[in-house]
């Protein structure tokens, strides 16, 4: 079977588009994805290493963050939602700096620009070790880190893409990819020990001790130098496009607390109430965010017109495959994170498991993860890379529909641990295949813009899985006790309308104990603390369902994507020539 290693933007069909189910989505346009060999890992040398490692501290940051949520709220003496804040602002920072970043590379050099990006990352992850308030480490571990990892992570992609060809890359995209795979099951159990054991803050440090070492080893990188002529960064289009991400992500975050339509806790600016016309801030941020990025397009275009140089070449955008592939990996990474952060969340606050019990909690997901990713380019091997995504696609879509039904107070039934396993097959399988799929659909002058891309795609759908799924999570906590309140008896009238004034503008998620006794500090009388802080437990149960339903909703999307008919037929047939 022979297939083009490479491929130009191509114009897309206007052939019909037609419904599309597993088959037939960002899976089929995999069949032109290079397979892999049976035994790559000791046919790629020294590179792959220092890569793998790079990719494997990027992706661990997030994961050791979710398990360390409580003891970070604890130390920092700030809230779950300052916590979120920080995840979502790391990914955010990433997500709206990638393309930025990856054109670096060809500016001064995709080699220099990792080593630079590293560099970055090692001050942030010092920062942040340090950091002795909720502000700093932000500063350090959202800013910093995240402006570190949007140099490296398509640089990552980029070198792999210039130092191996044919099977040989396609065997370095699914290690890489595995790596991700690992780096996120890794996670809890690494976080969870060594925060439950000493503190969130080693593991920060010990990521500064990697970084030290992989600086030392990239001598051992194949040097790429800067692009001839080189071009110039479009800091008019980085601003539209940073600003325009971060107000659409904000927007979405805040909407558990502003209220997406209707105000609940609104914004208040020198104790004024912000509400245009009536209505929460949140969907005019969310608007004006949307309003930036079409900024961006235009100005982008008009660059292009003009022969000047332009952050994001839109030939890209209509390359089907691509498309298909970039679409697939941001809908995967809102799933994934949106369950690393509710789950944890419910685990450490709510039945007050410390980092590590939290990581053994979700060790069948972690597990399953590992395994799949790392067998991924083996089984890609045998029965291609389509196969494989079709199966990682199918068993996340599956899983995400059995979590809902499996949650219970103490998430500890064997159901419950199942569904994590078929969830985290799912995820490890796609996460190790996808690099691979987007890559191999441009050619090899666009991979370094690609890699933004392809950054770019991963890590906003990380920023919004944390901040989506975690809003559902806490809107229906509120909503959910506002109506057990209604219902409740033994409370009386005026206790309901003052908790009730309280839950609308969006509720702190404590655990009950937590919630009773800040309930009779501000003078409730025992019995009806108790009462109250019974239906906040069941609430909080409600919550998590809605959420973990939220996250199904998004896996059966993810199931009914569209490629363009004509596409498909010419994808297949070059695949199959």
């Amino acid at each position: 079977m022979t297939r083009s290693r490479s491929r130009s933007p191509r114009t897309p069909s206007c052939a019909p588009r037609r419904s599309a189910g597993p088959e037939d989505t960002v899976i089929d346009a995999a069949v032109a994805a290079p397979a892999q060999e049976e035994r790559p890992a000791t046919r790629l040398g020294l590179p792959i290493v220092i890569l793998a490692a790079a990719q494997f501290v990027m992706v661990l940051d997030s994961s050791v963050m979710n398990v360390s949520i409580s003891q970070i709220v604890k130390d920092l003496h700030t809230t779950i939602q300052g916590v979120q804040l920080a995840i979502t602002a790391y990914t955010l920072v990433m997500a709206a700096l990638m393309l930025a970043g990856a054109k670096l590379g060809d500016i001064y050099g995709r080699d220099r620009i990792f080593a630079i990006g590293l560099a970055v990352y090692g001050l942030g992850s010092l920062t942040t070790a340090i950091s002795p308030s909720l502000g700093v480490l932000l500063f350090g571990w959202s800013f910093v880190e995240g402006l570190g990892a949007a140099m490296v992570m398509p640089a990552i992609v980029s070198l792999i893409a210039g130092t191996y060809a044919g099977k040989q890359r396609a065997a370095a995209f699914g290690i890489v990819g595995g790596i991700a795979g690992a780096a996120i099951a890794a996670g809890p159990l690494i976080g969870g020990w060594v925060t439950t054991e000493l503190s969130w803050r080693y593991v920060f440090a010990g990521e500064v001790v990697i970084v030290a070492v992989i600086l030392l080893m990239r001598r051992h990188l194949k040097p790429f130098p800067a692009a001839d002529p080189r071009p110039k960064l479009d800091f008019m289009g980085v601003a539209l496009s940073a600003t325009g991400l971060g107000l659409v992500v904000f927007g979405v975050l805040k909407s558990s607390s502003w209220g997406l339509i209707e105000p609940r806790g609104a914004l208040t600016i020198n104790g004024t109430e912000i509400t245009p016309f009536g209505f929460s801030v949140v969907p005019f941020v969310i608007l004006a965010g949307l309003g930036f990025l079409a900024a961006f397009a235009a100005w982008e275009e008009r660059r292009e017109r003009s022969g000047l140089d332009v952050l994001l070449d839109r030939a890209l955008l209509r390359i089907e495959q691509l498309k298909a592939g970039m679409s697939t990996l941001l809908m995967q990474q809102l799933i994934l994170l949106g369950i690393f952060f509710v789950l944890p969340v419910y685990l450490q606050v709510v039945l007050g498991l410390n980092a590590f019990d939290t990581g053994k909690r979700l060790f069948p997901m972690s597990v399953t993860m590992f395994i799949a990713a790392m067998a991924g380019p083996r089984l890609a091997a045998r029965f291609a890379p389509k196969r494989v995504v079709q199966v990682g696609l199918l068993a996340l879509a599956a899983a995400s529909i059995l979590l809902v039904g499996t949650i219970n107070v103490e998430l500890n039934e064997a159901d419950f641990a199942i569904a994590l396993a078929v969830f985290g097959i799912g995820a490890g399988l796609m996460l190790s295949q996808l690099g691979n799929v987007i890559m191999s659909s441009v050619d090899p002058s666009k991979t370094n813009e690609t890699g933004g891309l392809q950054g770019t795609a991963q890590n906003l759908g990380a920023s919004l899985g944390t901040a989506l799924i975690g809003a559902v999570l806490i809107a229906s906590l509120s909503s959910n006790l506002i109506t057990r309140l209604e219902q409740n008896p033994a409370v009386p009238a005026e206790t309901r309308q003052q908790v009730e004034q309280l839950a609308s503008k969006g509720i702190p998620i404590v655990s009950v104990d937590q919630a009773q006794a800040a309930l009779t500090d501000a003078g409730v009388p025992q019995d009806q603390a108790e009462a109250i802080a019974g239906d906040y437990g069941k609430a909080q149960l409600h919550g998590l369902k809605r959420a973990i339903g939220a996250v199904a909703i998004f896996a059966h999307l993810l199931d009914k994507g569209t490629i363009d008919q004509g596409e498909f037929d010419r994808i297949k047939a070059q695949a199959l020539a």
